[in-house]
């Protein structure tokens, strides 16, 4: 097995893949919360009229748009952020040692 170190990340690589990785997970949490708004819905409304019906999709589907775009958004400034400040750490004390085989 042969030990290798990681000296530097590149920022925009790394942002870009903790923006496509918190897409999905808050796209998974929007989601689930919006079927259980749905549900809510559902149980509140007892004769609910078509504009309630189609209110409450359209907030539901904004509502999980939103959640996706801001979770993306906030996973690329966090993932540009940890990659910038491990770069600085990895110069001061050394790079994550991996053993490749």
């Amino acid at each position: 097995m042969e030990t290798k170190e990681v000296k530097h990340v590149d920022v925009w690589s790394a942002a870009k893949l903790c923006a496509a990785i918190s897409l999905v997970l808050t796209l998974i949490a929007g989601i689930i919360s919006g079927i259980v708004a749905a549900l809510g819905i559902a149980v509140y409304t007892a004769a609910p009229t078509a504009a309630m019906v189609a209110g409450g999709v359209l907030g539901i589907v904004l509502g999980i748009l939103v959640t996706a775009v801001v979770g993306m958004i906030v996973g690329f400034i966090s993932g540009a952020i940890s990659a910038f400040i491990y770069n600085l750490a990895a110069g001061v004390f050394g790079g994550l040692r991996i053993d490749l085989e």
